[in-house]
């Protein structure tokens, strides 16, 4: 019986060490895929042959019952994870030309100088006229602080700004994206493997809300959020913050880990400790009920109707090239 029992753990620990062999052996065919130096053929080829060294592996150690492939595919993999840590982010590339300029900001007092703030004209993605702007702001003039979802297909993902209101009606907005390469089209699945590195935008509201709606056919939605002043002035200065610190030490973009959420989290945590962890900060596309279980958002009102008059996809699509941007996404179809 004892002698049974032994065989039986024996074959319960290789299935798992075959088990973790093999998703440690896709994970790093798809690192070589997207990060080996050169082309699409050779980046192809070493991540295949990752692959199928793996699998020979887990095979001769499964029929062999030896542990000493699984010591061998250690020590590569641990070579593999020495390349890997030496991959290191950079601001020196050639960007694509809406994150072409590091937004960065000086605070004197009340006053915020905030420099490369973007203010594009958009026709569609690949027709523009390019503005980088320095921008003051004072944050004791701060108004209203919306979060503006931008949807593109699954109701499950969007992308999360952040819009700052100053009660003379300007508006300036920031948003935590991927800093993609000229010619460099988004992956969520690369953005697990180092592909892109981190940009924290400041923009006009014409601008990176109206080419979402507009440009690139995304469905938006604004909710006011509930914050007293205070915490609206450190949310505003966590950005410029974090802003300064990615112009000196630039930093990847990770699907799950350092996304548009996770980064508007971790500054709201340092502003109310107690903010709590939810499955919701990763599935953006469900953040207003996030907000509305925090109190972040009106709860005298259902969310279903927060988010009917929250939505502003139709009132951006109609607005003219002289309007008040800002002011015609606020008119709710009531008014």
């Amino acid at each position: 019986m004892a002698k049974k029992l032994w065989m039986i753990g024996r074959v319960a620990i290789f299935a798992v060490m075959a088990l973790v062999t093999f998703c440690l052996g896709m994970w790093g065919a798809l690192a070589l895929w997207y990060r080996l130096p050169g082309n699409l053929i050779v980046r192809t080829i070493g991540g295949m042959i990752w692959a199928v060294g793996a699998l020979a592996l887990i095979v001769i150690a499964i029929n062999r019952h030896s542990w000493l492939p699984f010591g061998v595919y250690v020590t590569i993999y641990a070579a593999l994870l020495f390349w890997w840590a030496s991959i290191a982010p950079s601001n020196d590339r050639i960007w694509a030309d809406d994150v072409s300029h590091l937004l960065t900001g000086k605070v004197e007092g009340s006053r915020v100088t905030l420099s490369n703030v973007r203010d594009f004209s958009w026709r569609t993605d690949d027709d523009y006229d390019a503005r980088w702007e320095t921008r003051h702001y004072d944050v004791d003039r701060l108004a209203t602080a919306d979060a503006v979802l931008s949807y593109w297909g699954s109701t499950a993902i969007a992308h999360a700004m952040i819009s700052f209101g100053f009660d003379d009606g300007s508006h300036v907005v920031f948003s935590v994206e991927i800093r993609r390469k000229r010619g460099q089209q988004y992956s969520a699945l690369g953005g697990f493997f180092k592909q892109f590195e981190t940009i924290l935008v400041a923009a006009d509201e014409r601008d990176i809300i109206r080419v979402r709606t507009n440009v690139r056919g995304e469905d938006d939605y604004l909710y006011l959020l509930r914050m007293d002043k205070a915490a609206m002035r450190a949310l505003f200065l966590s950005y410029v913050q974090a802003a300064n610190k990615l112009a000196v030490t630039p930093a990847f973009y990770n699907t799950i880990a350092s996304n548009c959420t996770t980064i508007v989290y971790r500054m709201a945590k340092q502003i109310d400790p107690g903010l709590p962890r939810d499955v919701r900060l990763l599935l953006t596309g469900y953040l207003p009920e996030y907000l509305y279980k925090v109190g972040a958002l009106d709860q005298g009102v259902p969310l279903d109707t927060l988010r009917q008059r929250g939505r502003i996809t139709e009132r951006a699509r109609n607005s003219a090239p002289g309007d008040d941007f800002s002011r015609v996404i606020r008119i709710s179809d009531a008014e």
